[in-house]
């Protein structure tokens, strides 16, 4: 899980790619922020509750300077699910960052706002859930007058328009370009845009839509020697050259076990042995393969 929390936040933690996000988002692709004007920001803040100090951490988040001015504290999220507590969330997540604004070593800086972006990937259904704190809690009506709602910036990615995916330069525009086509056409036609961090698109794509053949192609002893996947139309052909590779190497697997059984005359196990050695297979695939067509069961 931790690894997949990490592989999911590397494509928007590079600069080129956040500030992309956010000037798309936020500034109909005017480019207000460069990628030189952000820098690092811890995305963990610590609390105590219960007497212990507990520790929240959001996806990514960057400090915006212009002229060592601190401008702002812009923040990332990811969400695959509507999250009837994302409005709680970011609350929690702004808090911490305005609090640690009080502290002693922060006394003399400049005070800064704090912007927080939910990027949506869900294709198949809209944000459903509260984007502001009276939805997210109940609020009597006597006491709203003195309760400040709250707003969450939710951005659906897969139903953005195609006027706003052209405010995109970066990667995200493939990732963007992705959801868009599965929510309209329910399949992919990948684009010859040049990819600049082709494993963390491939990551994000994997882990956003639990797809594993965008990762399958990556560690491929050929690709690297070649120089790798340069663009999406790359990997298609790839995942394509696999299936095929795939499905002539299974013909061939099945034909050995009809061999082995109908004219050597094997035992299962034998046949298992067999298999193993010629398709470098492990003991439970191989068999599998002799379950599925002698239609046996293997104690």
């Amino acid at each position: 899980m931790a690894e997949k929390d990490i592989s999911e936040k590397i494509l928007l933690s590079f600069n080129d790619v956040f500030a992309d996000i956010v000037n798309g988002l936020l500034f109909d692709g005017k480019q207000v922020i460069s990628a030189g004007d952000l820098e690092e920001q811890s995305p963990r803040a610590a609390y105590k509750a219960d007497g212990k100090i507990r520790e929240i951490e959001r996806d990514v988040a960057k400090r915006w300077i212009k002229n060592n001015i601190q401008i702002a504290c812009l923040g990332l999220e990811n969400q695959t699910e509507p999250d009837p507590d994302m409005v709680l969330r970011i609350f929690g997540y702004d808090g911490a960052e305005y609090r640690s604004q009080l502290l002693k070593e922060n006394a003399d800086n400049p005070r800064y706002p704090v912007v927080t972006l939910v990027l949506y990937f869900g294709y198949t259904k809209r944000w459903n859930k509260p984007v502001c704190l009276y939805d997210a809690v109940p609020v009597p009506e006597i006491i709203k007058p003195y309760l400040s709602d709250f707003k969450i910036n939710i951005f659906e990615i897969a139903f953005l328009s195609r006027e706003m995916l052209d405010h995109f330069h970066s990667d995200f525009k493939i990732v963007a370009d992705y959801f868009i086509q599965m929510r309209e056409h329910g399949n992919y036609v990948p684009s010859p845009e040049k990819l600049e961090h082709v494993q963390a698109v491939l990551q994000l794509l994997s882990i956003m839509t639990d797809d594993t053949r965008f990762e399958d192609v990556l560690n491929q002893e050929d690709l690297i020697e070649e120089g790798g996947i340069r663009n999406m139309n790359e990997w298609l052909d790839r995942i394509e050259a696999n299936s095929m590779k795939k499905g002539m190497e299974k013909g061939e697997i099945i034909g050995s076990i009809r061999l082995y059984h109908d004219e050597m005359h094997l035992l299962p196990s034998d046949i298992v042995d067999r298999i193993m050695c010629r398709f470098s297979l492990d003991k439970d695939k191989a068999e599998e393969y002799v379950v599925e067509v002698l239609g046996i069961e293997f104690a």
